[in-house]
């Protein structure tokens, strides 16, 4: 009996991945090269960018005493009421109508992220849009509606505004060069994913361990490939022994 095959069982050699990948390795530059421009072209061309400004308060109580332990507490927590409060439908609607903006309270909702450091009584609110004046103006203009409500609202001290924001010169994103990177690793994946994909399944036979390895027959001989007979040194070789023998037939 013959060697038997299993057609189900899948050899996976990696090291003829590595050659086929490395034989193609200008195509995975090509594609990373691509990859990288149209990632750098959608993020100029189609993208908005976004610009953040953020003003900072900080929580008060009505004694004022920073020196007071028990100050110091009740402060930390009243950050976190104030942090749902600056955000309440009531002060972002009070924000729209002032700044007149193209939006709803939801939508500015979305534009508002507000932060309270580790152990602090600092509460940091920023607004991104668009347009960085306005991120300057929604900021500011969201930390001195919120103190005067939530002193109003909640009978405490009010937080005291300690920082503006500033009208912000760079970009908050997109990231063009984070997008450039992505787009290249994009391109590295999806090529190398096609070069493998096709190595393994390309079954045609190239060796003698692919006639054992597909056909479960054991290869008792090969004939070697003499290309050279065809290109190059076995053309010269034989048209000096053509001659030699035409100049021998002349002598005779």
């Amino acid at each position: 009996m013959g060697k038997t095959h299993d057609d189900d069982e899948v050899e996976i050699d990696l090291r003829e991945l590595f050659y086929a990948l490395k034989k193609r390795i200008l195509v995975i530059l090509a594609a990373i090269l691509a990859g990288a421009v149209i990632a750098g072209a959608v993020t100029k061309l189609f993208i908005t960018p976004v610009y953040s400004a953020t003003a900072t308060m900080l929580v008060l109580t009505k004694e004022t005493t920073l020196s007071s332990l028990a100050d110091l507490q009740i402060g930390s927590q009243l950050t976190k009421d104030y942090n749902i409060l600056i955000t309440s439908r009531t002060v972002l609607q009070d924000v729209v109508d002032e700044l007149n903006l193209d939006m709803t309270y939801k939508e500015l909702k979305e534009c508002i992220t507000v932060e309270n450091p580790s152990d602090t009584r600092i509460l940091s609110i920023t607004a991104t849009d668009k347009d960085p004046e306005m991120s300057k103006k929604i900021a500011d203009t969201l930390a001195k509606t919120s103190a005067d409500f939530i002193g109003d609202k909640m009978e405490v001290t009010p937080p005291k505004i300690i920082e503006e924001g500033e009208v912000p010169t760079i970009q908050t994103s997109p990231s063009t060069k984070k997008n450039v990177l992505i787009g290249a690793l994009a391109g590295l994946v999806l090529s190398a994913g096609v070069i493998i994909l096709l190595t393994l399944m390309d079954d045609t036979i190239k060796s003698e361990d692919d006639i054992e390895n597909y056909l479960g027959l054991t290869t008792l001989a090969s004939i070697p490939d003499r290309k050279d007979y065809i290109t190059g040194k076995g053309l010269r070789n034989s048209s000096k022994t053509t001659s030699k023998k035409k100049k021998k037939r002349r002598k005779k």
